[in-house]
């Protein structure tokens, strides 16, 4: 992202995306059951405090699994998955398929910042030209 457009982003890595479910209910549930007590925030609320920009979470599974920590990201949030049949490939080649390799990461970042207006448009139509994403292609969970 710094080398192709300038911009800078954090990469985390997430174990376990229930786990981070539980944590958001857990301060749900305690903020729901102790209303006059001062709110908590659940870790995922809590983490990206001192970052700015969008969230662009990736799983090698559905994208509903990124999803399940939605509610807490207190900002743009873009899941990526893998939606669709099973397959047989190479990792890097399924994950062209399924549009969550690194061009497609990048691209999905890039779309995030300029929906935030943080970016122009055109950054965004000169990334799939330099990827070359395929943008008539079919959606890998209808093919």
């Amino acid at each position: 992202m710094a080398n192709d457009w300038g911009v800078a982003a954090d990469l985390w890595s997430v174990t376990s995306f229930t786990e981070l479910r539980r944590d958001g209910l857990d301060a749900e549930r305690r903020n729901r059951l102790h209303p006059g007590a001062a709110p908590v925030a659940s870790w995922v609320e809590h983490r990206p405090a001192p970052t700015l920009g969008p969230v662009v979470a990736v799983s090698d599974y559905l994208r509903t699994v990124p999803d399940l920590i939605r509610a807490w990201v207190p900002r743009r949030y873009v899941a990526l998955g893998t939606d669709g049949y099973g397959r047989s490939d190479t990792r890097a080649a399924l994950r062209r398929f399924f549009e969550v390799d690194r061009h497609h990461i990048a691209l999905a970042a890039l779309k995030a910042l300029a929906d935030d207006g943080a970016l122009e448009p055109s950054r965004v139509e000169e990334a799939i030209a330099r990827y070359g994403i395929d943008v008539g292609g079919p959606n890998p969970w209808d093919y």
